[in-house]
């Protein structure tokens, strides 16, 4: 409440004093108090602990015996050790429905999203076998899904591909691409080391949302050389270009390839349709991809003499993941490139995996620490690196799967594991007469629930710039580029925390009648001004970005107040009043732009008075000496104080 006595300050010892008004009332003056002294090692210590440890990890350590401590050590890097020790058979039931269902959903996508990335289809199975093992051990989410996720495999793929053509050298293009998984790894790990998850918070809502919808178009778009059946299919990324070459290539559209494509998915749209108008009814939709990737097959084998216009996947060597720290590049041409990707490819999989993995806890009402979600996460990609996985997180289709089969806890995901596993060493034959044409079916229904376009509503009714955000980052995409739109849309959220900062809100205070409230004259219609007060609120710290700005706008409220005085033939303002209450933190500019502005209002016979700065701020005041050129009467705790004191001071009638 702006100016009002509600307003909280330091918990210090106050001390007040009564004036005696003529009409025999006693007004109550409070004094604004310094905060308590602390040294600079305290003030650095606490700053610290805000910036870095806001959550304070370590108060389940206090009081407790060492071998206490050590244990919840463990746990704190190993949350399995927490959870494990009261697992039960009944959580097992759950854990497996949900695991094996999962994995249903997982096989096929897996290997969909490989593609997707331009790398074998048999690295989307490696890299939803070894992931969810080391997330089970690591992360404290009890629902996410690990694995290849679209939004990853597309920017991985429009990255390397601008170099390194997967084509015509895919063994340097796999090299590169585990490579940029090393470093994605390296990168989510550093941040969840040094605390540093607020980075990723410069991608805005309305920016991840502009530009999973884009990808999602795009990513569309590119299926259409699977559902088409074309062979020459541009590798650009634009819209322009990929509309292009689908009607270029009118020749190459094979009739069986479209209608079996079409077919199929139709019947996963339908399915899809189904789970979302009833969520019960969850495990149509999850079992579908791996029932079209079946049926297809067999069409396919049986069909296989009468028809060879419809590719398949081919064969898919059977084993284990194979070692592949080898294949790590560090040095050369391409180690700039390599680093680039992992980073971009992997704060955008960092993002979405604690995205989802926030939004189920939320529903289940517990909590997940992201900076353990980090760790998890990076140590997963660099180990998968190193044993022939790409970029990996937590998936949104596969986690709502998994929450909706009734998991429990992240034992779905060795479930998951396991049966991929079981892929690997001996289903993989089965899968040579799989079309790619299910595979882009599969990718197009995946892809389809990233347009929330209900949310772009929200932004348009809610907040303009949130709208105009996120079509930026949407077209950024489709006609640019994946980077250079997202890079685009996080460069507009960028300058808007600079508007924000540098131009803050300014406001005229005016009085409830009846009441020590004080409010903003242009939101609330009974809000009065006073006669002979001119009182304005600040709503952001002052700093060195805005300290001009404010110094102007200031002087300009009371330009056109003396305006407005003149014209309405008012009482003349005497004193302005400025409420600090809002201010939360202030520089040396903004200290010595509160004093140029208490000079030039001096100049014009106004006295500037200061009311209720919060602690950081008044402490600054003190030991920069502002206070002294105020005077004993130029600070107040409230609005209504200060009125109060100056009028009976001054004689002001009010």
């Amino acid at each position: 409440m702006v100016g009002g006595s509600s307003n909280k300050v330091d918990d210090v010892h106050e001390t007040s004093i009564r004036i005696e008004g003529d009409d025999s009332t006693m007004v109550e003056i409070h004094k604004v108090c310094l905060p308590p002294n602390k040294t600079i090692f305290q003030s650095i210590k606490h700053n610290f602990s805000e910036i870095f440890f806001p959550d304070d990890p370590l108060h389940k350590f206090k009081n407790q015996k060492p071998s206490k401590k050590f244990l919840l050590g463990l746990q704190y890097f190993f949350p399995i050790l927490q959870w494990g020790s009261e697992y039960s058979f009944k959580l097992l039931k759950s854990d497996v429905i949900s695991g094996l269902t999962i994995a249903s959903l997982a096989i096929p996508q897996g290997i969909s999203y490989a593609k997707l990335a331009n790398l074998p289809p048999i690295h989307g199975l490696y890299s939803s076998f070894v992931p969810p093992l080391l997330y089970a051990i690591l992360g404290s989410s009890r629902h996410l899904a690990v694995g290849p996720v679209s939004i990853a495999s597309l920017v991985m793929y429009s990255m390397l591909k601008e170099v390194v053509s997967p084509t015509q050298d895919p063994a340097l293009y796999l090299k590169l691409a585990l490579t940029s998984t090393f470093f994605a790894g390296v990168f989510q790990t550093s941040l969840g080391l040094l605390r540093l998850g607020f980075i990723i918070d410069f991608l805005s809502k309305p920016t991840l949302t502009g530009f999973t919808a884009g990808a999602a178009v795009i990513v569309g778009l590119q299926q259409l050389k699977g559902m088409l059946g074309i062979t020459n299919f541009t590798p650009k990324m634009q819209i322009v270009d990929v509309l292009s070459s689908v009607f270029s290539t009118t020749k190459e559209w094979s009739w069986q390839t479209v209608v079996m494509g079409m077919c199929f998915l139709i019947f996963l749209l339908a399915t899809r349709h189904i789970s979302i108008k009833k969520p019960k009814l969850f495990w149509i939709s999850a079992a579908a991809p791996l029932a079209s990737v079946i049926l297809s097959t067999v069409l396919i084998y049986v069909l296989r003499a009468h028809n060879s216009a419809i590719s398949t996947i081919g064969h898919l060597s059977t084993g284990l993941n194979p070692p592949s720290a080898s294949m790590l590049s560090f040095d050369g041409t391409h180690l700039a490139l390599a680093v680039k990707t992992g980073i971009v490819s992997g704060i955008l999989s960092l993002t979405e995996g604690i995205a989802v993995g926030r939004t189920f806890a939320s529903l289940r009402n517990y909590q997940i620490d992201g900076n353990k979600e980090m760790i998890a996460i990076g140590v997963m990609n660099m180990a998968g690196s190193c044993t022939s996985c790409y970029v990996t997180t937590g998936s949104f289709s596969r986690s709502a799967v998994n929450f909706n089969a009734g998991a429990q806890t992240a034992v779905s995901n060795i479930v998951m594991a396991a049966t991929v596993l079981i892929t690997l060493l001996f289903l993989l034959p089965l899968f040579y007469f799989t079309p790619n044409v299910i595979l882009a079916a599969i990718i197009i229904t995946a892809v389809i629930g990233l347009i929330n376009y209900q949310e772009v509503i929200k932004f348009w009714r809610v907040d303009k710039f949130d709208f105009m955000t996120c079509l930026i980052a949407f077209f950024g995409v489709l006609f640019l580029s994946v980077q250079m739109g997202l890079a685009i849309a996080v460069g507009v959220s960028i300058f808007k925390i600079l508007m924000n900062v540098t131009r803050p809100t300014t406001m005229v205070l005016g009085n409830i009648p009846g009441t020590q409230i004080f409010q903003n004259i242009g939101r609330y219609g009974d809000a009065k001004r006073v006669p002979s007060f001119f009182i304005l609120a600040i709503e952001s710290p002052i700093c060195f970005a805005n300290s001009a700005y404010l110094q102007e706008r200031i002087l300009r409220w009371v330009r056109e107040e003396e305006e407005r005085i003149q014209a309405n033939k008012e009482q003349d303002m005497k004193t302005i009043i400025l409420d600090l209450t809002a201010v939360t933190a202030i520089d040396t500019n903004g200290l010595e732009a509160i004093v140029e502005i208490r000079k030039m209002l001096d100049k014009r016979s106004y006295k500037l008075v200061l009311v209720n700065p919060v602690g950081q701020v008044m402490e600054k005041l003190e030991t920069s000496r502002t206070l002294e050129l105020f005077g004993e009467k130029g600070l107040y705790l409230t609005v209504g104080e200060a009125i109060a004191d100056m009028s009976k001071r001054f004689k002001i009638e009010v």
